[in-house]
């Protein structure tokens, strides 16, 4: 498979969710632009031609372009809570567990680096109650991976002193993940994500096997 092929598989597969067709095409037609472009650049005839669509089809399924980007980050950011969140209620010690999240955060930041830019990027254009919304999903993000540092420093496995401090930087550090990730590059997203699983790991001073 070329890499025009994979990326219009690994499209589909982000996006399955997103009905009928044409909404889909619209989708990662839009996530392309927007990452190319970015937002403020970026007409609607803009999407619709990268989608083979006429301007007209496109308001069919999406009044804006803000609307656009308020699905985009709607889906990303849902993916973001549910990995975070399932190594948060997994069961095994705060170091496995917070080893598990950031190798899956990181490595989606990686897979998806042109969605991950766009909804981590582009946030300040939604307007005022879709940046509502998705701020909110990012602050149950933000819990979840919180609590899995607070209990690895009430058990005595990490050094955290500052654990909002410390959920900070490991965030920033797994979501810059997009800004620099080339499928081109040297590593994988399954590398990255384990580099950066045992980087944030030593960063709390956990002991690892």
């Amino acid at each position: 498979m070329g890499a025009e092929a994979e990326r219009a598989a690994g499209g589909r597969e982000e996006w399955a969710d997103v009905t009928p067709d044409a909404a889909r095409r619209l989708v990662s037609a839009a996530v392309e632009a927007f990452a190319e472009r970015g937002y403020h650049a970026t007409t609607t005839r803009d999407i619709a031609g990268r989608a083979g669509m006429s301007p007209a089809a496109l308001y069919i399924h999406y009044k804006t372009k803000e609307e656009l980007l308020y699905r985009i980050s709607g889906i990303g950011h849902e993916q973001a809570l549910r990995i975070m969140g399932a190594a948060a209620a997994a069961e095994g010690t705060a170091t496995e567990r917070l080893g598990d999240a950031v190798r899956a955060f990181a490595s989606w930041h990686a897979e998806h680096h042109t969605t991950a830019r766009v909804i981590q990027y582009e946030l300040q254009a939604l307007g005022p109650e879709h940046y509502a919304e998705i701020t909110g999903l990012r602050r149950r993000t933000d819990r979840a991976l919180r609590q899995i540092i607070q209990d690895g420093a009430d058990t005595g496995e990490f050094r955290a002193d500052d654990v909002p401090g410390t959920t900070l930087a490991v965030l920033s550090l797994c979501v810059d993940v997009a800004r620099w990730f080339s499928a081109d590059g040297p590593r994988t997203p399954d590398e990255v994500g384990a580099l950066y699983a045992g980087l944030v790991l030593r960063m709390v001073g956990a002991e690892t096997v």
